[in-house]
C-alpha cells in the first residue's frame, strides 16, 4: 500500500451510542500498551462524571513501505493491518465493555498523530487522551514525535496519562 493512498479504514460502534448534546466524545489512542490502557481508565472515569459520553478506541497502524506493500496483495496488507490493529485493541475493549461505556473502535493506517488527530476532528472529540510510555528523562525528545504532534493538530484538550 502507497502512503499516498488515503487509510484503510474500520469502525465498529459498541454499547449506547445515542449521545445528548451536553456529552461529547473522547478519543483515546490505543497502542497495546499498559500505559494505552492507563489512559483508558482515565478517560472512562472523565465519561462516568458526564453521562452519555462516548470513548473513541482509535489504533493507527504504520503503512509498511512501498517496497514491501509492491510484493503483497492489498487484502493481505488490509487483513494484516486490521489483525494487529485489534490485537492491540483486544484489552481496551474488554476493558471498554467491562466498565459498561459507550464505545466505538477505529483502526486506520497511517501516521499515528495524523491518524488520532484526523479522528478527533472527525469525530467531533471533545477531548483527546493518550498514555507516554514514561519516557522519562528524554521524554522532550521522544514525546515530540506522536503526542506533541497531536497537540499542535488539534483544538481540544489532550491529556497525557503516565
Amino acid at each position: 500500500m502507497s502512503e499516498a493512498r488515503k487509510p484503510e479504514r474500520s469502525s465498529e460502534a459498541h454499547g449506547d451510542t445515542a449521545m445528548s448534546g451536553a456529552s461529547g466524545h473522547i478519543l483515546v489512542a490505543i497502542d497495546g500498551s499498559e500505559n494505552a490502557l492507563r489512559a483508558l481508565a482515565f478517560a472512562i472515569a472523565l465519561a462516568g462524571r458526564a453521562p452519555g459520553t462516548r470513548i473513541e478506541l482509535v489504533n493507527a497502524q504504520v503503512p509498511v513501505g512501498q517496497a514491501v506493500s509492491m510484493f503483497l496483495p492489498r487484502g493481505t496488507l488490509t487483513d494484516f493491518h486490521r489483525d494487529a490493529g485489534m490485537q492491540a485493541l483486544g484489552p481496551a475493549i474488554a476493558a471498554a465493555r467491562q466498565a459498561g461505556v459507550a464505545f466505538a473502535q477505529h483502526i486506520a493506517v497511517g501516521q499515528p498523530a495524523d491518524v488520532i488527530a484526523g479522528f478527533a476532528r472527525e469525530l467531533g472529540c471533545t477531548h483527546v487522551v493518550m498514555g507516554t510510555r514514561g519516557l522519562g528523562a528524554a521524554l522532550g525528545m521522544l514525546l515530540g514525535s506522536v503526542a506533541t504532534a497531536v497537540v499542535r493538530q488539534v483544538a481540544v484538550p489532550v491529556t497525557l496519562v503516565k
